[in-house]
């Protein structure tokens, strides 16, 4: 995985997408800054996760900027989430993510939002390639 991104780098540079270029540097930046910490080579899930945070962080900044009408900034974040999605696996579909919520509610039979926390870790072993905030506002939305 990191070789990949290394290579994508390198074409970056060739074919000059200073955009694409900044974004992947940034990535690895991420990744070395993960290394050290880590003080080993990532694994390739351990490269998923770095990825998958970076990509939530544009999110996040993606909503503020809106709430601001700052679109220039939006469209960039989300060219940014898109060239960093190419790295992840697919995400699950809505259906994907509805019957795995079903099946953790008939397993642990949750009755209110105070068994919000138990259903969440349950589901966050399960899933491992969604967008967990839309998959807390589904329980949240099941529990109410």
């Amino acid at each position: 995985m990191d070789n990949k991104i290394a290579e994508e780098l390198k074409m970056a540079m060739k074919s000059g997408d200073k955009f694409k270029l900044s974004v992947l540097r940034m990535l690895k930046s991420a990744l070395q800054l993960e290394k050290i910490n880590k003080k080993h080579d990532l694994t390739d899930d351990e490269v998923i996760a770095v990825i998958k945070k970076q990509v939530k962080l544009r999110k996040d900044s993606t909503t503020e900027f809106e709430k601001y009408n700052k679109t220039e900034e939006v469209n960039n974040l989300e060219k940014e989430i898109a060239i960093l999605n190419v790295y992840l696996p697919a995400e699950m579909s809505l259906e994907e993510i509805n019957k795995v919520i079903e099946e953790v509610f008939n397993e642990l039979k949750p009755t209110s939002m105070k068994d919000m926390g138990g259903v969440m870790k349950e589901l966050n072993a399960r899933i491992t390639n969604a967008d967990m905030s839309l998959v807390s506002k589904l329980v949240r939305e099941r529990l109410s």
